[in-house]
């Protein structure tokens, strides 16, 4: 594996600088000595992460904060802070990982009486003589400016190539539903590229619900649990037709939509019907790497997504409001992608004097989906069960003929993240 260090490589530090989470220009002074970018074998680039490396530590207390700089990081932490984040016994309880403390009782103008600092601890001795003890490396890894410089969640992103040349293992039914480790790897997969599959599975609506279950809980929405349908137009969704569908993200309407989207292909008697897979953080981060400020304006301006179904028996209207693109504020890291032209509503939440130009970053962003580079396409069979990232990757269809019977479900993100973590998978 090849290590391209950052201050040797300005040009790829641009380009990949929104998997590190930069909306900003980087010079040399802004670029994380804690992160490399590496090539793997398929020559895939991808941000890795590491702790900063033990060194000497200089500590300074000013006024309303303490200074302190330790493994290649200069940090500030507010008093109250350090107070408030206490990890002893009285303020703290290990075992079930809660604090003790309460915070409303903490002067807002608290200031260290006392401190000392060994090779790997800081000593903090507050007015009233209690001690707090901080390892210098989980300042570090809990400091803002530490934060600033790591990424959530390791990702991957991806074209047609560099996906089908990752050559990505899929799950074997028997094997994941009896062994964690084969859980483990399935998840690290779809945690790196937003997909995942599972062969094997039997061709039934029963038994894609258990192998969705070995993940997460099933998120049930005015669809149901599981859904079973064909072309019939059962439900007022253009899904529900042999109609070719467009890239696009699932439930914009919610306000939170659903975090990941199973689909199994039970029988196809036709032709067509192809699935389209397209990674949106790859294409958001061309966005970016050529035009930030369209990437900025499509992460800051919300926009309505409407579902109104008056379809026999079923009488919903859903709205979700939310940017197009969503980043955590304190490092910009992409993590959610709100994309759906069917479902997108009137604009109204956009002064008249932005609009033109959110329709420009749109038609980028549009442009960068629909490269046929940046296309996956795949054919769903019974057996082979597909997990997708809804927050992520978009998923499509070209039209078809004949009868086909589709099953799926949504699942709650928050509990396949905890069963990542579980696992001890970073999520």
């Amino acid at each position: 594996m090849k290590t391209i260090y950052p201050m040797q490589a300005m040009s790829l530090a641009r380009v990949f600088c929104h998997l590190h989470g930069y909306l900003q220009p980087i010079s040399n002074a802004q670029i994380p000595l804690v992160s490399v970018l590496t090539r793997t074998q398929n020559n895939v680039k991808h941000w890795q992460h590491t702790a900063p490396q033990p060194t000497s530590c200089r500590l300074q207390l000013q006024e309303e904060c303490l200074e302190l700089s330790y493994g290649g990081l200069v940090m500030h932490f507010d008093y109250v802070w350090l107070r408030d984040h206490c990890r002893s016994a009285s303020c703290y309880n290990s075992k079930t990982n809660q604090r003790n403390l309460d915070t409303a009782n903490v002067e807002l103008n608290i200031h260290p009486t006392n401190y000392r600092v060994d090779d790997e601890n800081l000593f903090l001795t507050w007015p009233d003589g209690h001690v707090t003890r901080y390892n210098l490396s989980w300042l570090a890894q809990n400091s803002y400016e530490g934060q600033k410089q790591s990424a959530m969640q390791p990702r991957i992103v991806w074209n047609s190539d560099i996906y089908t040349s990752a050559k990505v293992p899929f799950a074997n039914w028997d094997k994941f539903m009896t062994c964690d480790e084969e859980l483990k790897n399935f998840l690290s997969n779809f945690l790196l590229y937003g997909i995942a599959f599972v062969e094997g599975v039997p061709s039934t609506v029963e038994a894609t619900e258990t192998v969705t279950r070995r993940v997460s809980l099933i998120r049930e929405t005015m669809y149901g649990k599981m859904w079973n349908f064909t072309s019939d137009f059962s439900r007022g969704d253009t899904a529900y037709t042999k109609l070719a569908l467009d890239r696009h993200t699932d439930t914009t309407y919610f306000q939170e939509p659903c975090g990941i989207q199973v689909f199994h292909c039970l029988r196809h008697e036709g032709t067509g019907g192809r699935t389209l897979l397209v990674d949106g953080f790859y294409s958001a981060g061309q966005v970016l790497k050529k035009t930030p400020e369209h990437f900025e304006l499509l992460a800051r301006v919300p926009i309505k997504h409407e579902y109104i179904e008056k379809v026999s028996k079923h009488q919903n209207h859903m709205i979700g409001i939310g940017p197009v693109l969503n980043v955590y504020p304190w490092n910009n890291e992409i993590y959610m992608i709100r994309y759906n032209n069917y479902d997108r509503a009137v604009i109204n939440t956009v002064p008249h004097d932005i609009v033109k130009r959110w329709y420009v970053a749109h038609r980028e962003l549009t442009t960068e989906l629909r490269k046929p580079e940046n296309e996956l396409w795949v054919k769903l069979k019974p057996g082979k069960v597909l997990f997708i990232d809804n927050w992520r990757v978009m998923h499509g269809r070209e039209s078809f003929t004949g009868l086909r019977q589709l099953c799926g479900c949504y699942l709650t993100r928050d509990d396949v993240l905890n069963t990542a973590r579980s696992l001890g998978l970073q999520a």
